[in-house]
């Protein structure tokens, strides 16, 4: 096994701590706010409609499995996840075009908190903070979200992209889709250690969040410079 620089380790998880638990935090608590607006409460009764990262933190998918993986491939490459809002999607008023609309709303939270971070990053240096920590925490916030956003919309469920997909397809199309949600997570598995799910979905993605970032914040560097 590689040996792993404990101080390196120690400070790479201080700076993406905040990031990603608040990266996984709204975008569970989205789903279960959605779900809510379209008619399903399960999520509000379980009290998973919460800004508590403790509510949503799974410890194999969440805290094992990252630093299993960090201390395998000495940071090359990390996995993980939260515990997903339980849905009844029967519950939603309109269930094919409302789950649509839960499924998104995951994604979506992720890109929100990237603009956030990356407004952050704009606004510490226009006060001239040089503390490279917070800094660091302000792209890491930038990277984590975008990762997730992009992750999530891969068009395979149980990832939201899977569950968009289903809601825009014709009931036939849908269902035969639907019948892949118990091999999904294995196939993103495999895609992501080929490393083809990095090459062909999350880089580009990823450069286009950036891209779309920039042209929503030009207006405020431009105000900051």
């Amino acid at each position: 096994m590689p040996a792993v620089d404990t101080s390196n380790l120690i400070q790479t998880v201080l700076i993406y701590a905040l990031p990603v638990l608040y990266a996984i935090t709204v975008h569970e608590a989205a789903h279960g706010y959605a779900a809510r607006h379209f008619g399903d409460h399960t999520a509000a009764m379980m009290g998973r409609i919460t800004l508590n990262p403790v509510k949503h933190i799974d410890p194999i998918g969440t805290i094992l499995m990252p630093i299993l993986l960090y201390f395998a491939t000495s940071g090359a490459f990390l996995f993980g996840y939260a515990k997903p809002v339980p849905v009844r999607f029967d519950q939603l008023r309109n269930p094919k075009r409302d789950m649509i609309w839960v499924a998104l709303a995951g994604p979506a939270s992720n890109f929100v908190q990237a603009v956030l971070w990356a407004a952050l990053f704009w606004l510490l240096q226009a006060l001239g903070v040089k503390e490279r920590f917070f800094l660091e925490m302000c792209s890491a916030g930038v990277l984590v979200n975008l990762i997730m956003w992009a992750l999530n919309l891969f068009p395979i469920p149980p990832l939201d992209g899977g569950r968009i997909l289903i809601g825009l397809l014709p009931w036939r199309q849908a269902q035969l889709l639907a019948r892949i949600e118990p091999w999904g997570f294995f196939i993103v598995m495999g895609l992501v250690i080929a490393g083809l799910m990095g090459s062909l979905w999350l880089q580009p993605l990823v450069y286009l969040g950036h891209t779309a970032i920039n042209l929503i914040l030009a207006p405020l560097i431009w105000l900051l410079r």
